[in-house]
């Protein structure tokens, strides 16, 4: 399968340069994909997918455009070429796009080494309803749970080549397997819902469809009950499922391309703290067995672990070439693509420093506050960290969970908030976002 996208991607840099392009690149992509989902013991909804899906970047002088195609014949190829280079010929000049030079791209890698691809073989439809199955029941024979809403397990393979006119091609091949569940808990107006799912590149490490379904039938029941915090200003804890998407705010604000428009609350702060001493953030795109790691970047640069925020202080932006020479820093190797568009600066694999307690300590230290376990729409502004989210999850006095809370909004900001953040230490560290449950001081609780 490699042998043919480097094939194809090979034709679309030949067909650019025919066509008149004075530089390209060219991803392929091939995949294949099987959805199951099961309702009440039976099979709802069963989806096969399989594509080969090619994207195409000419550059004329200073100017670029990108194309993409899901058809892979000859004619194809030389019309999509045909079609960038006029497209890039009326398109703005970019003084800063450009490929790779050669003395930068990736030259000794072992995509094999990083396990990304499972040699099990690939699951019969018959075994993924099983597993849809067996999580249903197991939802369904918790105390409270009246439905199961979803149910499902899925399998997924791809093959990634990239290629461009600077001398870089390579490629490697991915696997994915998952099971998840949503489980609803009482009756009527009283109703609430809850999850549980995993995901893995290896089908061996997925946890059981057993403990998928009752965890996911037992988060739903304790929910039951629900009612509105108090207003004031607590402690907040957010919970391991959704820490992630706190740092995640951050993440998004050193970003080179918000730092490049003059749109990010972090535009001051690199090499000032921006969270306490004891935290660091690295992304580190070479773990093993993780979704997000890959051998090189979308424009053919070696990946490598970096620090993003190292003991508490913001080291540097993420950055892809483009984003890198408009601020006059090298790239970090983060450039990431689809076949239907160009590069961007993205985080892949990121791993945050653990605390020393664990979540229930941390709750019982809190005294009282909100442990939020899910969140709800959001509205941040991107150049003062003004913070404002719905949320959900279990009121805490003295040191207990109390009750269930529902339809409560948090304000904040961002830059004071993550000056505050305390790590526990229930991290899972097969995630491709590792980052512990983390309390936060003093946000505004908006609720009864």
């Amino acid at each position: 399968m490699t042998q043919r996208l480097e094939s194809l991607t090979q034709q679309l840099l030949e067909a650019a340069r025919r066509a008149g392009a004075d530089a390209a690149d060219a991803m392929a992509v091939s995949g294949s994909a099987i959805d199951i989902d099961v309702r009440q013991g039976k099979l709802e909804q069963a989806e096969r997918s399989e594509a080969t899906d090619l994207g195409l970047r000419v550059l004329v002088g200073q100017r670029q455009a990108n194309v993409s195609a899901s058809d892979t014949s000859t004619n194809t190829i030389e019309t999509l070429a045909a079609r960038a280079v006029a497209m890039a010929k009326e398109a703005p000049e970019d003084p800063y796009i450009g490929l790779a030079d050669p003395s930068q791209l990736a030259t000794d890698w072992d995509a094999a080494a990083l396990e990304l691809w499972d040699d099990a073989p690939e699951p019969s439809p018959a075994e993924l309803q099983e597993d849809a199955r067996r999580a249903e029941a197991a939802a369904l024979a918790q105390s409270g749970v009246s439905q199961v809403q979803a149910a499902g397990a899925s399998y997924g393979a791809r093959h990634i080549w990239l290629a461009g006119t600077n001398g870089f091609s390579g490629g490697y091949t991915r696997t994915s397997r998952s099971t998840s569940c949503v489980a609803i808990a009482g009756e009527g107006l009283g109703m609430e819902r809850d999850y549980d799912g995993d995901s893995r590149v290896f089908q061996s490490d997925l946890r059981t469809p057993e403990e998928i379904g009752t965890l996911a039938g037992q988060r739903a029941t304790e929910r039951l009950k629900s009612r509105k915090p108090p207003t004031g200003a607590f402690p907040v804890i957010y919970d391991e499922r959704i820490s992630s998407g706190l740092i995640g705010h951050l993440l998004a604000a050193a970003n080179g391309s918000m730092i490049a428009r003059g749109s990010s609350w972090l535009m001051d702060a690199l090499g000032k703290q921006v969270l306490p001493e004891s935290i660091t953030l690295t992304e580190d795109p070479l773990r093993l067995r993780t979704q997000g790691s890959r051998p090189f970047d979308a424009e053919g640069l070696p990946t490598r672990a970096r620090n993003i925020v190292e003991n508490g202080v913001l080291t540097g932006w993420t950055l892809d070439l483009a984003t890198g020479r408009k601020l006059g820093m090298p790239s970090t190797a983060s450039a990431a693509r689809s076949t239907g568009g160009g590069p961007s600066p993205t985080v892949t694999n990121l791993s945050m420093t653990p605390g020393t307690i664990t979540r229930d300590q941390m709750i019982a230290e809190m005294g009282t506050g909100l442990l939020i376990t899910s969140l709800i729409g959001a509205s941040i502004n991107p150049t003062t960290g003004d913070y404002s989210r719905g949320a959900s999850g279990f009121w805490v006095e003295n040191g207990e969970i109390t009750y269930p809370v529902n339809e409560c909004t948090l304000a904040g900001n961002l830059r004071d908030m993550l000056m505050t953040v305390t790590p526990a230490n229930d991290i899972r560290p097969w995630l491709s976002r590792v980052v512990p449950s983390l309390r936060v001081e003093g946000l505004t609780i908006a609720g009864a």
